[in-house]
């Protein structure tokens, strides 16, 4: 179990951390400072809200695959069981969605234009690998049972 522990702190490092944390600071720098500094208005509380909201989202997930699914966020070291419960009764990547939430609060919240051109970008990246590389991959390892939970949960929302 603490082997699964820290495989996961250091995957949620590397891949959500580096997608949402790092390349978002490079991108909206100049914009950080000022950000915190200034007086907030109504967009700054949103964008903070959301991104506590695809934190909580993307941590439950991250929960949910350790606990449940006896691995890791990472298609390197995938679950060895399917999660169909939790936040994955409503969406088959709700992690996807988490980590969306929190592009688009840090978006609003810094007000950086090269944030949102991130975000459609990550999104449309997110898209493309869901569809050609994690879907066949999950129709293999797990057969009828994930044709059956994609009949019944959508891609995303």
């Amino acid at each position: 179990m603490f082997s699964l522990f820290i495989r996961n702190l250091i995957l949620t490092i590397l891949q959500p951390g580096i997608v949402a944390g790092l390349i978002p600071y490079f991108i909206a720098r100049k914009k950080i400072n000022e950000g915190f500094m200034q007086n907030w208005v109504a967009i700054q509380y949103a964008g903070c809200f959301l991104f506590a909201l695809g934190l909580l989202i993307m941590t439950s997930c991250i929960v949910s695959f350790a606990v449940k699914g006896k691995g890791t966020l990472s298609p390197a070291d995938p679950t060895k069981k399917l999660v169909t419960s939790g936040l994955y009764r409503f969406s088959r990547n709700p992690m996807y969605v988490g980590v969306m939430l929190i592009l688009i609060g840090e978006a609003l919240f810094f007000q950086a234009f090269g944030l949102w051109i991130y975000f459609l970008i990550i999104f449309f990246i997110f898209n493309v690998f869901t569809i050609l590389v994690e879907e066949p991959r999950l129709l293999k390892d797990f057969g009828q049972d994930y044709r059956i939970y994609m009949e019944k949960v959508r891609r995303w929302i």
